[in-house]
């Protein structure tokens, strides 16, 4: 007798940010190991998405940068240059 056991694969999904006039929308995402984040910048000047003490993403001008997520955790975010620029992901295992 043979035991067979499917396994569903689940496909990592990429999470669009706006950045526009100084705001990060949505401020707050879900996203679980292994999704991308995509900031896209729409402003006239850079922005970051930092964590304190983890990682931080540069986006240009008028571009979009991204970070695939390899932890989980909740984590507050916000832009270097300009510190009232703030969001939150809470990141979960797949």
């Amino acid at each position: 007798m043979a035991l067979t056991i499917a396994a569903t694969s689940v496909k990592a999904e990429t999470i669009e940010v706006t950045i526009e006039k100084l705001v990060f929308s949505p401020a707050s995402i879900e996203a679980k190991v292994g999704d991308t984040i995509e900031w896209v910048n729409k402003d006239v000047f850079a922005h970051t998405a930092t964590v304190t003490g983890g990682w931080e993403v540069m986006i240009p001008p008028k571009t979009s940068a991204s970070l695939t997520l390899k932890r989980a955790g909740s984590f507050d975010y916000f832009c270097r240059f300009h510190p009232n620029m703030k969001g939150q992901m809470t990141v979960t295992l797949p």
